[in-house]
């Protein structure tokens, strides 16, 4: 079995738990880099009159309404680059970012929430970006990973980043100077599609806040839960009556802080025990929502 012991958790490994590339990333990174080189190789080839770098980009790029627009461009964008420092750059942050994000929600899901921030930066750039600035072809899955730049920054907004690798930044100020940035940038005439990152982090804001997400959270709210509506302003937030408080007061039991604390963290570290033995067998996919919770969690303790 692969693991780590420290402290009354185990923690799993990379290779034995937790993946550096778990499966939607990975086809990703894949997607993506295939999608470069083979343009970067046939693009020298000709078609008839064409070349088919520039059928490539005729054809797959998000163009302007009415300049050769095809409303498959709104996805298959996000999977063309212009330059090797483009893709990298995207490709990593992809990796850094989103790693995490698929191991808390599942494959599918960041898979679903990646697709629909690039097609939120798509649309923002095809139908707002217009009003305020001259727009061309656009490639790149700067709106999609934008968005998954946002939701980190939501969810672990305590986490240290390092800004080339020296320079300690909380992820949660981090997202704020990354986005005010694309605001002042707005209107400005350096070939950025500034439009499209905002939209596909607005897409993502607005996908975590229909779906219960709160700040700082790594895992949805119960319902039964206050949401950030109601901690921000305190509407809805329930209040018992006074007489409740005092119910059953003479029934009360006192008990041993230290020996309940004691016997939670047995409890807690059978449960760790089996989760690794079930990832043992049968792989670290086949944990449910709440095993995957619960180790991750577990995991957050040894930070």
């Amino acid at each position: 079995m692969a693991y780590n012991r420290s402290g009354n958790y185990f923690r799993p490994s990379f290779f034995g738990g937790f993946q550096f590339f778990p499966p939607v990333i990975k086809s990703l990174l894949i997607a993506n880099a295939a999608v470069f080189l083979g343009i970067m190789f046939l693009g020298n080839f000709r078609m008839g009159e064409f070349y088919f770098e520039q059928f490539f980009y005729h054809s797959f790029a998000l163009w302007p309404l009415g300049s050769g627009f095809g409303f498959w461009q709104l996805f298959s964008y996000m999977f063309m680059h212009a330059s090797f420092t483009h893709i990298l750059f995207n490709m990593l942050a992809l990796w850094m970012f989103g790693m995490e994000l698929e191991h808390v929600w599942g494959s599918r899901k960041f898979l679903i929430y990646y697709l629909l921030c690039g097609f939120g930066g798509g649309l923002a750039n095809l139908l707002v970006a217009p009003l305020f600035t001259t727009v061309g072809p656009t490639v790149g899955a700067s709106g999609a990973v934008y968005g998954v730049l946002l939701a980190f920054g939501m969810m672990f907004p305590e986490r240290q980043i390092y800004i080339y690798f020296l320079l300690p930044i909380k992820a949660k100020y981090f997202v704020v100077m990354y986005m005010a940035f694309e605001i002042f940038s707005v209107g400005s005439m350096d070939g950025v599609a500034h439009f499209a990152h905002l939209g596909g982090a607005l897409v993502g804001f607005l996908y975590l806040m229909a779906d219960g997400y709160q700040f700082g959270s790594s895992f949805r709210a119960p319902k039964s839960e206050e949401n950030v509506f109601t901690r921000m302003t305190g509407f809805g937030k329930s209040q018992k009556p006074d007489e409740q408080f005092y119910t059953n007061v003479s029934d009360a039991k006192v008990y041993d802080l230290s020996e309940h604390m004691k016997k939670e963290e047995q409890k807690a570290q059978v449960q760790i025990d089996e989760i690794l033995d079930k990832i043992s067998k049968n792989g670290y996919q086949s944990l449910s929502s709440e095993e995957k919770k619960i180790l991750f969690e577990a995991s957050k303790k040894l930070n």
